[in-house]
């Protein structure tokens, strides 16, 4: 059914929603983009799903938007460029307001949009190794999209220590900076994710769904005027020449090494 994800539930009502393009460390393509947002119709309308727990295929659990995508961005024209971003932010809300717990199970790299991706989930768990970056500064572009999503998880003081510097961090100062709530080694993460996904089995899923809506209206999700204005700051960041050279300095190198 996916091509760059897959999902499925266990008899416990347990979803896993696996990121599944391994050889490209699970960065995301249109395609994923496009299949994110798709699952979260098909999570919402599951009856016998109690909570969803979301990982990665691989060596990373999301090394960040695709490279490729972002240079067919530069190459677009501005309407293009605008739904390609629009498509990033929806499927980000999507998952942000999704009705059942998510749970994140964290590892490898969790640059840009990976760290996106860590702060729409519920609790996240993370190996004790896995890397952390806001790495677009470094291509001429900025954490736009995933902004909304980050800037509360983290709150504004601790993103800003690192949101602008490209700074890669460990899975320590992520849990300082409230990008992860758990670390577990590589050998107990399964046992650690265990420890995440057992209250709620335990509990009416009817009333887990409406205290999950109470604790996104209290504490105040993106607005329509924010996600717009994340979503624009992108399309002209990418029109921008530091984006240009950056997007083609990285594939420069990139062929060199080959």
């Amino acid at each position: 059914m996916f091509k760059t994800i897959s999902f499925k539930i266990d008899k416990r009502g347990v979803g896993t929603l696996m990121l599944n393009r391994p050889e490209k460390h699970n960065a995301l393509s249109s395609t994923m983009i496009n299949e994110l947002a798709e699952v979260t119709e098909i999570i919402n309308n599951e009856k016998a799903l109690r909570v969803v727990v979301l990982r990665g295929e691989g060596p990373s659990f999301c090394a960040g938007a695709d490279l490729k995508w972002m240079q067919e961005q530069m190459e677009a024209s501005a309407d293009q460029r605008g739904r390609e971003a629009k498509k990033l932010a929806n499927m980000l809300g999507g998952l942000n307001l999704l009705l059942k717990p998510l749970i994140g199970l964290i590892h490898g790299n969790v640059f840009g949009g990976g760290v996106g991706l860590a702060c729409v989930c519920d609790v996240v768990v993370a190996i004790d190794d896995s890397k952390f970056g806001f790495t677009e500064t470094r291509l001429g572009l900025i954490p736009a999209t995933i902004g909304p999503y980050v800037i509360r998880r983290m709150t504004e003081a601790k993103a800003r220590t690192v949101f602008m510097s490209s700074r890669i961090f460990g899975a320590n100062e992520a849990k300082d900076f409230n990008i992860v709530n758990r670390i577990t080694k590589d050998e107990t993460k399964e046992k650690s994710l265990e420890l995440e996904v057992l209250p709620y089995l335990d509990c009416d899923s009817a009333a887990v769904e409406k205290a999950k809506e109470l604790a996104l209206r209290l504490s105040g999700v993106p607005s329509k005027e924010e996600i717009d204005y994340s979503v624009s700051m992108l399309v002209r960041q990418w029109e921008s020449e530091g984006a240009k050279k950056g997007i083609k300095s990285f594939f420069e190198k990139k062929l060199r090494r080959r």
